[in-house]
């Protein structure tokens, strides 16, 4: 996926994981530097590319906030390893109370 293009609508942003979804905003922003380094020298050939890298930014930053906030539905690949996770984390949790129970009986 090519950041500042077409292809980054958000309906393509929907079916990349969240992890992925972070290593494009990194990619994004290092290019949004370089594009700022490069306008600041006077060697920016097209400014229009400047609007389009700070636009996917934000589109991502609203993908990933609504993701959090289950407006936006996660892709089908992330969601099946979820429930796994919360299922161990649930697993963990007595067992760490029931560790510091004993700790304080001590």
């Amino acid at each position: 996926m090519a950041i500042g293009s077409k292809n980054l609508a958000p309906v393509e942003l929907d079916k990349i994981e969240d992890s992925l979804l972070v290593e494009e905003l990194k990619k994004a922003k290092e290019e949004l530097f370089n594009l700022r380094f490069q306008s600041a020298t006077g060697q920016l050939e097209s400014h229009g590319r400047l609007r389009q890298v700070k636009r996917d930014i934000a589109r991502i930053y609203t993908i990933i906030r609504e993701r959090e906030l289950g407006i936006r539905a996660v892709p089908a690949a992330a969601a099946k390893a979820a429930p796994k996770a919360k299922k161990a984390e649930a697993a963990e949790a007595p067992a760490a109370a029931s560790n510091s129970e004993a700790q304080k009986e001590a």
